[in-house]
């Protein structure tokens, strides 16, 4: 008799005592069946279970949140992350690919994934898929006919039996009756496909159109080489069944420059072990029952040794399950140092998955005393644990800070990491058209985190001054104080891709100036810091106080005209932004922004407007989405503005404004994934996570916070040096979104910030909420937060 059919039974009248004592032992196993039950269904709103990797993979569909964008002929920008199984700053993903790539760039850039997209391609088991569509190489099971790339033999797949949690994803492909599902480990993936009866089951793996070589070794394995020296988990992979299969083959594009498919012009052989060329990759082929589950692993590395080591050391079997498990289980520790309680179950779930999403960047290359590829194409001996870049101009301006609260360990590894490669190149990296690196350095100095700060200070300044370095334009920057742009010979209109954005980069030098001046001077090099220091100011030599914008200006000096402030540009004058969204790009600076707008009121009203006027250029940006006014979330170079009112004496409409942003552009779509543009692996992701919290980095190489308005009633944050964050929201609702008193540790607090200093051996902020400001509350003058020009009185 089954367990289930003993619960709940009464014993006979008249019951022996071994019948009773058999009774009692079933009612003892009853219960823990109950309790274990319940802990299930307790354990169902743990931070690991409320996190969907789904969310950022849709649009918005709002038009009144996506302007005029897209395009024609393009999708609206979503987040463009991944729903894939990985690890945290996972070189690998096992991954689903439902844009056709290789055919084009739909969404502008290569992405892997597209939630309305109908049909699936196939999925990918190594690095390169949590941000543009480089994993490689895609492995697609297939019943009956296939197709190989770029064409491939695309399924239906049912939208509502599509499940992802951290470090788990499966997809159910109607047109092949086949389920797929995928987990990884930090260098190894593996995949499960259950099959219906077909004598034709077939697995195919192919490199995309760079190619590479593929090798079959035997009835259960396959090997290759990438073309192009792979990903960051290395050039060669090697992939294993869980059962032979029974027949297979090779293929690949046909010579030459016929870049078409179909009949003919792929070469495919049956029975062949290795093949080299575009596109390269082989079948193999399998007769399944129904529900016969066949199994694929897979590893990359910097030879087939190291690729195979892997696997064998990380994967040694077939359970699907553990390597499962043992992924969601380490999600559950990262995503359990931060534990909320209030706001609704959506805010929950966004949170989670946002925080989920946080960690996509930077990559780990390789773990300490493993072999990895350097920047100059070397193969090297991990001294630390060895990141690859960070994405300086997204993620800079705010995950890094996260990093920083939570993980410092890995934000050691990943300083070391960047300073090696600035070894290695000669110069630090930077991003678009910013420097930027200077921000986690001092960042993380400024927080504590122990590194030899001294060593990566020359690479640093070298950045700021070697016009041969990687700052473009640096030489009319420093000549000048400002960059010109050109304009060009046709008409000009938006959106215009080419220029030097000099009015962006300008303000994005200066920005950095600011940050390397305050870390000279805590090296104690005056020279520099007074250098630095100056040219911090250089921001203020492309704004135009006539019109009371940020202006391009041409070689000559002269104001470039016409000049729309509303009107997008991706390049010209400004970078992927309006001359609204540039005005605020200012964030070491913002009392100094105030004195040039006209003191506090003007600033307040151009605020005002920039977050009221309708938006209504004649240009189309893709990059902005996520609308409110001018103000657009869903890029970079204005996503600090909403914290502004905390410097202009009017903290109550950032408060506001934060919560607004927070409930319009996230999650507000018909499906609930909906993102305000890219992600930019964790950027726009980590804006939810520390606003929803409470507090913003405006500027992230201080180590102040600005305080917006707490989405939860209770935040506990375990900081990575043992001590805990607090963060109490009394009287909290959707209502209550304005402050009314704060309290840090126990103490009355009237200021609109904290620093870290104040938090750093753990604290407890405590607000209480209220459903009308409180104008008195953070809006005196001197409790404004720092700023590089000091508040006059």
């Amino acid at each position: 008799m089954k367990r289930s059919d003993q619960c709940g039974r009464r014993s006979p009248r008249h019951a022996t005592p071994s019948f009773l004592s058999a009774s009692l032992a079933v009612m003892s196993l009853c219960l823990s069946t109950q309790a274990l039950a319940q802990k299930r269904v307790r354990a169902d709103d743990s931070p690991v279970t409320l996190a969907d990797p789904l969310t950022g993979t849709a649009p918005l569909d709002r038009q009144a949140l996506i302007g005029n964008a897209p395009p024609p002929g393009e999708p609206v920008y979503s987040g463009q992350t991944s729903p894939g199984a990985r690890l945290p700053h996972a070189s690998v993903a096992a991954s689903p690919v439902n844009n056709n790539i290789e055919l084009s760039y739909p969404n502008g850039v290569p992405v892997p994934y597209y939630y309305t997209n109908p049909t699936m391609i196939g999925f990918t088991g190594g690095g390169g898929s949590t941000y543009g569509g480089h994993a490689e190489p895609m492995i697609a099971p297939v019943v009956g006919d296939w197709s190989p790339a770029p064409a491939n033999r695309q399924s239906y797949y049912d939208k509502s039996r599509e499940h992802a949690e951290p470090g788990y994803y499966s997809a159910y492909l109607d047109s092949f009756d086949t389920k797929a599902e995928m987990t990884a480990t930090r260098w190894a993936s593996i995949m499960r496909f259950t099959f219906p009866q077909s004598e034709r089951s077939n697995v195919t793996i192919n490199f995309p159109r760079h190619g590479g070589e593929v090798e079959v070794m035997n009835d259960t394995m396959i090997r290759g080489k990438a073309q192009d020296g792979g990903g960051t988990d290395g050039a060669y992979f090697v992939a294993k069944f869980s059962r032979p299969f029974v027949a297979s083959g090779t293929f690949r594009k046909s010579p030459g420059d016929n870049e078409g498919w179909g009949i003919g012009v792929s070469d495919i052989d049956p029975g062949e072990h290795q093949v080299a060329g575009s596109y390269a990759g082989a079948y193999v082929t399998f007769a399944t029952r129904a529900g016969d589950q066949v199994l694929v692993k897979m590893a990359h590395g910097t030879s087939y040794e190291q690729a195979e080591q892997r696997l064998n050391a990380e994967i040694p079997g077939w359970n699907f399950d553990a390597v499962h498990d043992a992924a969601r289980d380490q999600w559950a520790t990262l995503l359990n140092r931060v534990r909320v309680s209030g706001g609704t179950e959506k805010q929950r779930r966004l949170f989670y998955s946002t925080l989920f999403q946080s960690f996509a960047s930077p990559r780990l290359i390789a773990q300490k005393g493993e072999k990895f590829t350097d920047a100059n194409g070397k193969v090297q001996v991990a001294a630390h644990d060895r990141y690859g870049p960070v994405p300086f101009w997204d993620t800079g301006r705010n995950q890094i800070v996260l990093l920083e609260l939570m993980e410092p360990q890995v934000v050691r590894d990943i300083m070391a990491s960047e300073l090696d490669m600035a070894r290695e190149k000669g110069f630090m990296n930077t991003s678009f058209h910013g420097d930027n690196a200077v921000f986690l350095y001092l960042g993380a100095w400024e927080r504590g985190i122990d590194f030899d700060y001294a060593a990566a200070y020359p690479y640093l300044r070298k950045n700021a001054l070697d016009p041969s370095g990687p700052r473009g334009y640096l030489d009319e920057y420093m000549r000048q104080g400002w960059i010109s742009d050109i304009v060009p010979d046709h008409n000009p209109s938006p959106p215009y891709a080419g220029g030097k954005a000099g009015v962006a980069t300008t303000l994005e030098y200066a920005w950095d100036d600011y940050a390397l001046a305050r870390f000279a001077r805590k090296l104690g090099k005056n020279d520099d810091y007074r250098l630095f220091a100056k040219r911090a100011g250089n921001y203020a030599n492309v704004f135009d106080k006539s019109i009371g914008f940020m202006r391009g200006r041409t070689a000559d000096g002269a104001w470039i005209s016409p000049f729309d402030p509303a009107e997008p540009y991706y390049n010209f004058m400004m970078k992927e932004a309006s001359g609204w969204s540039t005005l605020w790009l200012v964030p070491h600076d913002v009392q100094g922004l105030i004195n040039l707008l006209g003191g506090r009121d003007a600033f307040n009203a151009k605020l005002d407007a920039f977050f009221s006027k309708p938006y209504r250029p004649t240009g189309i940006c893709r990059d902005c989405t996520g609308v409110i006014g001018q103000y657009v979330q869903g890029n970079q170079p204005d996503q600090q503005a909403p914290y502004y009112y905390d410097w202009s004496g009017q903290p109550w409409k950032t408060q506001a404004l934060v919560r607004k942003v927070l409930d319009l552009t996230y999650g507000s779509d018909a499906a609930g994934y909906g993102y305000p543009g890219m992600d930019d692996q964790g950027a726009t992701s980590s804006w939810y996570v520390l606003s929803a919290m409470g507090f913003y980095p405006v500027d992230p190489s201080s180590q102040t916070y600005i305080i917006g308005s707490p989405v939860f009633d209770h935040v506990a944050l375990d900081m990575g040096n043992g001590k805990t964050l607090e963060i109490e929201a009394k009287n909290n609702s959707a209502d209550n979104v304005y402050i009314q008193s704060a309290t840090l540790n126990g103490r009355s607090w009237n200021k609109p910030w904290f620093t870290h200093d104040d938090i750093r051996n753990g604290a407890k902020l405590e607000f209480v909420m209220g459903p009308e400001p409180n104008r008195q509350w953070g809006a005196a003058r001197d409790a404004a937060p720092p700023s590089m020009t000091s508040v006059s009185h």
